[in-house]
C-alpha cells in the first residue's frame, strides 16, 4: 500500500497481515522496506521505505532522526485504530528513529526493538582535520568555489556518503552527528535490544550503555558470531527479542 503523510509525495509501505499488535519496521541506512519484512513473517507488519530510500522520495531538507520520527508518527496516525499502539522495530539508523518515535509518541508506541542501533556515543565526535576546516571556512566566505569543498568531501567521505545524492548527503552528515541519550531515558514502553557480538559498526558496548538509560529494558540479546546485520545473521534470536517485547507490550 501507499500511505500519504505530511511529506510532499508519498511514503511507500507494505502492509503484511498477521497477528497483533501491529509492527512498524524501520530499515537502516541504504536499505528499504524489504530488509526487515523478510524476517518478521507471521507478524502484522507495516514495512516502510523511509524518505529517501526505496520508493519513497527524499525529505525536503536535511532531516535528523526526530524529523523522520515525526513523519512516521503522521503515518501511524493515518492507519491506527482507536487507542492502537504499535511495536516499532528499527535496525541501525532505523533504530534511532524508533527511539525518537517511542520517546515522543507513547500514545502510538507500545513497545520498541532496537537492533544494532547507534543510539549513544561512546567517544566524542572526531573533529575534521585542520586543512578541511580552513577549506570549509574559505568556501563559506566565498573565497573558494563550492566545488572544491565537494571534491574534498568525496575524498574523505565514507561509502555511504559517496553513494548518497543530493539532500541525502546532508541527511547523513546530520544523523551521524546525533546522539539519543535523552530519548532513551524518555522511552516509557518495554524495549528490547538485539546486537551482534561481532558488529564492526555499532559495538555491543553501545547496547550495554543504552540499557543503563532505558527505564524498561525487557531483554538484551548479544548474539555470538553475528555482525551488524544480526537480524539476518541470527534470525531466531532476533525474532525471540521481538516476541518478548510484543508479550511485554500486551500486558
Amino acid at each position: 500500500m501507499t500511505i500519504r503523510s505530511h511529506l510532499d509525495g508519498a511514503v511507500f509501505a507494505d502492509h503484511l497481515p498477521g497477528g497483533t499488535p501491529r509492527v512498524l519496521a524501520l530499515h537502516g541506512w541504504g536499505r528499504d522496506r524489504r530488509d526487515l519484512a523478510d524476517v518478521l513473517t507471521g507478524h502484522s507488519v507495516i514495512a516502510v521505505d523511509l524518505p529517501g530510500f526505496g520508493s519513497s522520495p527524499p525529505p525536503p531538507e536535511a532531516w535528523g532522526a526526530e524529523h523522520y520520527a515525526s513523519a512516521m508518527a503522521a503515518l501511524l496516525e493515518e492507519v491506527a485504530a482507536p487507542d492502537e499502539r504499535f511495536v516499532v522495530v528499527g535496525h541501525s539508523r532505523g533504530g534511532c528513529i524508533a527511539a525518537c518515535l517511542a520517546a515522543a509518541r507513547p500514545d502510538l508506541v507500545g513497545g520498541a526493538v532496537l537492533v544494532a542501533a547507534p543510539v549513544v556515543r561512546l567517544t566524542a565526535p572526531r573533529q575534521p582535520a585542520a586543512w578541511y576546516r580552513l577549506l570549509r571556512g574559505a568556501v563559506g566566505r566565498g573565497l573558494l568555489p563550492d566545488s572544491m569543498l565537494e571534491r574534498a568531501r568525496e575524498r574523505r567521505g565514507s561509502a555511504d556518503y559517496l553513494a548518497a545524492r543530493g539532500v541525502m548527503r546532508d541527511v547523513l552528515v546530520r544523523v551521524v552527528s546525533e546522539s539519543y541519550e535523552s530519548q532513551l531515558q524518555q522511552m516509557e514502553c518495554p524495549v528490547g535490544l538485539c546486537w551482534g557480538a561481532d558488529d564492526p559498526d555499532v559495538p555491543p558496548a553501545v547496547a550495554t550503555r543504552a540499557v543503563e538509560l532505558l527505564p524498561d529494558c525487557v531483554v538484551l540479546e548479544i548474539v555470538a558470531g553475528a555482525g551488524h546485520d544480526v537480524q539476518r545473521d541470527a534470525v531466531a534470536a532476533f525474532r525471540g527479542v521481538v516476541g518478548q517485547v510484543i508479550e511485554a507490550a500486551a500486558r
